[in-house]
């Protein structure tokens, strides 16, 4: 048992990824990027500590030389005055400005590490940064599937991007640190767990060891003895590479679980069940790979146990990154309601959770298709930004209770949400 207990973070959904010769900007899309005046927001819900995005793609899109300080020195010195502390970001889903995108890793690696550097020194006192935000996410979504740039769709570049993030991370915390030795990496990545009917058990057993690997490869950990090495090897990659991260460790300071609704995944090979733009494969069998939360709800784990797995696998301080659904404001504070209860849980049976990290404050565009298309819908966070100006929905009084001590009573909506299977 610890006398922790968890605090509530806030963060503003942030990505700016690539699909062909377009970036989607999340902080354009919900007004953000032109309102100083939503850091007051913020404070006003009572937050001391907000992810916040400082992102190489907005701020030097054109030359590595060229930043818009103006826009950043607002923002920070904004969050100064009102006493919220930030985990700045650098890049969200992103695959870096167009000189120096993911088709030129070394480009990539050093130009994240220089440009990380610079933000270090203007703003020495910053002490918390997430280099890259999700690497592994991003790497499927982009060297796997194929959603963003650079569309690729094998193992071999999903793999090379996971790497070419993890080394930049490695060389960009290095950067900070020559200005602040003190600063924390809090390294983010979408947590779930994969299920299956019988005959996937082995592609869920395979998929179930993958969602480490960012952590893996951060702590060391990954080697010979790792289960995926022998694998890597297989794909052509050298041991020169893979043993670059057990021999360069870069310890994450805390491990930033984001988990959400479509986290878990249900993977069966009955495809008559599913439309025929679900089927696909993996050179040996074909499936689909679906939410266990509408195939099959009743083998989700939930946040308690993935808290404890992590916890159990690496023995680091945790935290909820990212808590966010999709839905009405009803819906969206029984989620956090959760969410908050598991760490709180997770504390007192020993498990140190430092926080819960409202997420998508203002919002959040297109993800309904993995912001692949503009088609423009709106997701509301605590506020609604469908108006001139963000309005606050329930879900901002909730926070501000979690923030603030207050009883919720009144607040919290009875009853259990949509993604509890009926008995």
């Amino acid at each position: 048992m610890t006398n922790q207990k968890a605090a509530i973070w806030g963060g503003i959904e942030c990505t700016i990824n690539r699909v062909g010769q377009v970036y989607y900007n999340q902080l354009i899309r919900s007004g953000h990027a032109n309102r100083v005046s939503d850091i007051d927001r913020l404070a006003g819900l009572g937050l001391k500590t907000v992810r916040y995005p400082l992102l190489w793609e907005a701020l030097a899109p054109h030359k590595p030389d060229s930043i818009n300080w103006e826009w950043a020195d607002e923002r920070v010195n904004r969050l100064a005055d009102t006493g919220i502390r930030p985990i700045v970001g650098l890049v969200h889903h992103g695959c870096g400005p167009r000189y120096a995108t993911f088709t030129n890793p070394e480009q990539f690696e050093s130009g994240l590490a220089a440009y990380a550097l610079k933000i270090a020194a203007r703003y020495p006192w910053i002490t918390a940064y997430t280099p890259v935000n999700e690497p592994l996410t991003t790497a499927r979504f982009s060297g796997l599937y194929g959603h963003w740039y650079p569309h690729r769709t094998s193992a071999v570049a999903c793999l090379s991007l996971l790497f070419c993030q993890c080394r930049a991370i490695i060389s960009s915390m290095a950067a900070i640190r020559t200005v602040n030795s003190e600063s924390k990496l809090v390294q983010t990545e979408d947590l779930g767990k994969t299920h299956s009917i019988a005959a996937m058990g082995y592609q869920a057993d395979w998929e179930n060891e993958r969602r480490w690997l960012t952590w893996d490869l951060l702590t060391g950990r990954f080697t010979p003895a790792h289960s995926l090495w022998d694998y890597c090897r297989w794909l052509g990659f050298t041991e020169r590479e893979l043993w670059y991260f057990a021999e360069t460790p870069c310890y994450p300071d805390v491990i930033g679980i984001n988990h959400y609704i479509t986290s878990e995944r249900y993977l069966d090979d009955r495809l008559s069940l599913y439309p025929e733009h679900m089927h696909g494969g993996n050179g040996q069998h074909r499936y689909v790979d679906t939410e266990a939360v509408r195939a099959a709800p009743a083998k989700r784990v939930g946040l308690p146990v993935l808290l404890a797995e992590a916890w159990s696998r690496y023995k680091m301080p945790l935290a909820l990154t990212e808590v966010h659904i999709g839905c009405t404001p009803d819906e969206q504070i029984r989620w956090l309601q959760e969410a908050w209860q598991a760490a709180q849980s997770a504390n007192e049976a020993g498990i140190p959770v430092s926080a819960v990290t409202a997420w998508a404050l203002f919002g959040s565009y297109d993800w309904h298709c993995l912001v692949t298309r503009p088609e423009n819908r709106y997701e509301p966070g605590a506020f609604t930004c469908a108006g001139a100006l963000p309005a606050p929905t329930l879900l901002s009084d909730y926070i501000r209770c979690l923030a603030t001590g207050k009883p919720v009573q009144g607040i919290v909506p009875p009853g259990k949400g949509w993604w509890h299977p009926c008995l």
